[in-house]
Parts: C-alpha cells; structure tokens; sequence
C-alpha cells in the first residue's frame, strides 16, 4: 500500500474566530477523533491538503498525519471522514479525521470501475448501465483497494453481473446484498422522433384537404350566386 503522509500542526486554540483568523492565513482548521481518546485539534496548510485530495480523489485511503507539536513530532493514521466546505465558494474551511488501528479491520466505500467493452454495446447498440458506483467493503487498512475493476467485454443485451458475481482480493469482504445488480447492458433506447415526425406529416397532409374543401364550397358559392344573377336577368 502506497504510504501517503500529510503534515499537521498542533493547534491549541478553538473557535469559530479563531477558525477564521487561520483561513485567512491559508491554513485549515481540522479535527482527529479517536476512540477512547480526547479530540485532536489540528491546522493544515491548505495548498499540502487540497493538492492531496485532488490526487485520491473518490478513494478511501489511509493517511499518515505527522503532528508537529514544539518540536515534536507524533504520527497517526487516520482517515478521512468528513470535508466540510463553505456554502458559496465551495472552499474547504474544516476537515474531520477519523484515528484507525493498522492491524483492525474497517469498513470503507470504494469506486466500482467498469472494464473493456461490452459485445452487447460494440456489436448491437445496447447500452451499458451502470448500477452501483461504489461498494462497501471491509478489511485491514493496508488492504484497502483503490478500486474494484469489473471486466464487461462478455457481456450481451440481457446479461447483468451481480455481487455476487464479483471477484475480491483476498482479505476484502463485500457487504453489499449479493444479489444487487452492478452492472447491465440493456437494449438500445429508441427516440421519439418518430411519433412526432408522423404526427407533424399528418398536420402537413391534413392542410391541403382543408383548403381543397374551402376552394370547393367557394367554387360552389360563386355557381349559385351567377345561376341566381342569370335567372333574374330573365
């Protein structure tokens, strides 16, 4: 497992102001939470965390916080359980971290990717629906998988994989239902072009039999009016 560290800085005082004074110091305030201990009040310099999260974005991974603290330094592995961001520029203003043993098993999401290309979808122009995007696992935190990879090239219209179907590696438990459909391809969608092209052609073919009719009693109109002119000529 590829060991990714973040450095932190101890931060011994709290508060919404004094949260604001380290935002615009371009340093985030963040909190580690761990079970039987006291909450860990931490700031982070924004430029380390945001580039971080910019290249494990989606993924559940295991950090390795370096805490600096008068010259002392303390590790702990964490993850991340939370990233608050503000209402309207969409910056990160706080983080939560959650403290983890290496050698306990936990339960983490991680992104379902979809392999090749399905003979349904190259050959008949199905279409390849996506179910789930993501699956809830549990392992040791060094087993924690960037992703789990499903091939879909045999797959034809009609056929779906499962699950159950889903091959982890070892260690990994999946606890998702096993019969939850992931992946499917399904038949073509059609458009409804069509109907509204037929419906438009009947408009356009019922406007010349209108003005046929109107031309006609016209023409019928006029017949009687120059017959009744002629008889009373007479």
């Amino acid at each position: 497992m590829e060991e990714i560290i973040l450095v932190a800085q101890k931060r011994q005082e709290a508060g919404t102001r004094k949260a604001n004074r380290l935002r615009k110091r371009a340093l985030i305030p963040a909190v580690v939470y761990g079970e039987g201990k006291q909450p860990l009040n931490l700031q982070l310099v924004a430029r380390d965390f945001l580039n971080l999260i910019a290249v494990h974005r989606g993924e559940s991974f295991v950090l390795k916080l370096k805490v600096k603290d008068s010259g002392k330094d303390e590790e702990r592995s964490v993850l991340i359980k939370q990233i608050q961001h503000h209402p309207v520029r969409d910056d990160v203003i706080h983080v939560d971290f959650n403290e983890i043993s290496l050698t306990k098993t936990i339960r983490v999401k991680v992104p379902l990717v979809a392999v090749g290309e399905a003979i349904g979808v190259k050959f008949d122009g199905g279409v390849l629906d996506h179910i789930l995007w993501e699956l809830e696992i549990e392992c040791l935190p060094a087993q924690i998988p960037e992703s789990i990879e499903v091939n879909v090239s045999g797959l034809k219209i009609g056929d779906s994989l499962h699950v159950k179907d889903l091959a982890v590696g070892e260690g990994i438990k999946l606890l998702n239902d096993p019969e939850a459909a992931v992946l499917a391809v399904a038949m073509p969608r059609k458009e409804e072009a069509a109907p509204a092209a037929a419906e438009a052609g009947a408009e356009v073919k019922a406007e010349p039999e209108v003005i046929k009719e109107k031309k006609e009693k016209l023409e019928a109109a006029e017949a009687q009016s120059s017959k009744k002119a002629q008889e009373e000529k007479k």
